[in-house]
């Protein structure tokens, strides 16, 4: 932890005040700040305030195989986490002195009081137990952490709902919340800490140490105690001595203290059991305000729907038929495509259909004028075959040999040939 220190101005500040039997906060010297319990959407979710002191607690539940020194009875297990959120002085990552001391004192004012009986939590003897985890995340902190976490973590015990079991043989079935409704633990009473800070070697006692008063305290003594004044356990740290009479005294304070405490959870629970009953809104969904943007909920606007048939019937008799109206003519240009209800679709192509087009006369007229400057150019150069393949152009004829040969057909016999094959098709 990194603490930062106390200046001497202000240690001497406060000590000044507590021998007026004076508190930073205005408090007496036995009274607790407000605590405010509030639940989450889920069963075993609380969050605890406890002046600027917030704390959030969640339980949760597994099947595991139980211990070998008692097969009979589940586990509980429970784990306080110091985050650098809360304060400053806290560090991610490595466990303070200050974080094991509130594990163990945790757990023995739950575990060790036997408030929860572990036997109900035995599924199969021997083979598979319910393992209760208790997660105690540390929101802010001002001061007496201890009993915030102590009030979160009950209050989230009997909050919280494990799911129903049926066994079968070898087999064991689970049962989620829309089978078969949750069951809640058993919890014999609920063991509450109470802490008490002493000052000037024990000459001055305060209830519900803040975090200031905390760093000027010679001594701390946590009471554990549920309300029939029963003590659960009993930690005392510091560097002072305490007499007899200043720890019966300071029991009965607490007597009192975890009485009103047990009132006020007990109340809690019972208002969020009504409201999930009632199906009113409960947890996150019920921080969220109302009749803003964020809510998505608006007050509906009146709208006067009286005679809107007749002057809608008015309305349309005095506007009467609309005039018809006649499209104009689209002229397409070359090259752009029109596709739509009475256009006709053209993309351009009219120069290669009229080319398409020309007549076998034309096409004859065209062939001859080609062979004509062929044979002006170049003599015995094209040569026609009777297959239905396409021309054969030689480029580079073989030299005539001497002996005498057919002679070949003139270019009128080849145009005719071809014309006439064109014809047979």
């Amino acid at each position: 932890m990194k603490d930062t220190p106390l200046a001497n101005c202000e240690r001497d500040f406060l000590l000044k005040a507590f021998e007026e039997k004076k508190r930073l906060d205005g408090r007496q010297t036995y009274d607790y700040r407000k605590i405010k319990i509030t639940f989450g959407t889920d069963y075993g979710c609380c969050f605890v305030d406890l002046g600027k002191t917030r704390v959030m607690a969640q339980v949760s539940c597994e099947l595991v195989a139980p211990k070998d020194n008692r097969p009979n009875e589940g586990i509980l297990f429970f784990n306080i986490e110091l985050s650098p959120m809360a304060s400053p002085v806290f560090e991610q990552g490595r466990q303070s002195e200050l974080s094991v001391k509130l594990n163990r004192q945790l757990e023995r004012c739950l575990r060790n009081s036997k408030c929860i009986d572990t036997e109900s939590l035995c599924v199969v003897s021997g083979e598979k137990v319910w393992q209760i985890r208790v997660d105690v995340h540390t929101l802010n902190h001002d001061g007496n952490l201890m009993d915030a976490a102590s009030i979160a973590a009950i209050t989230a015990l009997c909050h919280f709902r494990r799911p129903d079991v049926a066994i079968q043989g070898d087999d064991v079935t689970v049962y989620g919340p829309e089978e078969r409704d949750p069951i809640p633990l058993s919890i014999y009473h609920m063991p509450i800490s109470v802490s008490f800070s002493f000052f000037q070697q024990g000459t001055y006692l305060l209830v519900d140490p803040c975090e200031r008063e905390e760093r000027v305290m010679d001594g701390l003594l946590m009471i554990a105690m549920n309300k029939h004044r029963e003590i659960c356990s009993i930690q005392s740290s510091g560097g002072i001595m305490l007499l007899r009479d200043q720890v019966m005294r300071c029991s009965k304070i607490a007597s009192v203290k975890v009485s009103e405490i047990t009132d006020l959870i007990s109340k809690a629970l019972e208002n969020d059991k009504k409201a999930r009953k009632a199906g009113s809104k409960c947890g996150f969904a019920e921080s969220i305000p109302q009749e803003r943007i964020t809510a998505l909920k608006m007050e509906g606007t009146p709208v006067d729907v009286e005679g809107v048939t007749e002057r809608a019937s008015y309305v349309v008799q005095k506007a009467g038929t609309p005039p018809q109206t006649v499209p104009s003519p689209v002229v397409p240009l070359p090259g752009v495509g029109q596709v739509g209800e009475g256009i006709h679709s053209t993309w351009g192509m009219e120069e290669e259909e009229e080319e398409n087009n020309i007549s076998g006369d034309e096409e004859d007229k065209v062939i001859q004028m080609e062979v004509d400057k062929e044979d002006s150019k170049r003599g015995d150069v094209v040569e026609i075959s009777d297959s239905e393949e396409e021309e054969v152009v030689i480029l580079n004829p073989e030299t005539p040999d001497k002996t005498p040969k057919s002679k070949p057909p003139s270019s009128h016999q080849k145009v005719a040939a071809k014309t006439k094959k064109k014809q047979k098709k």
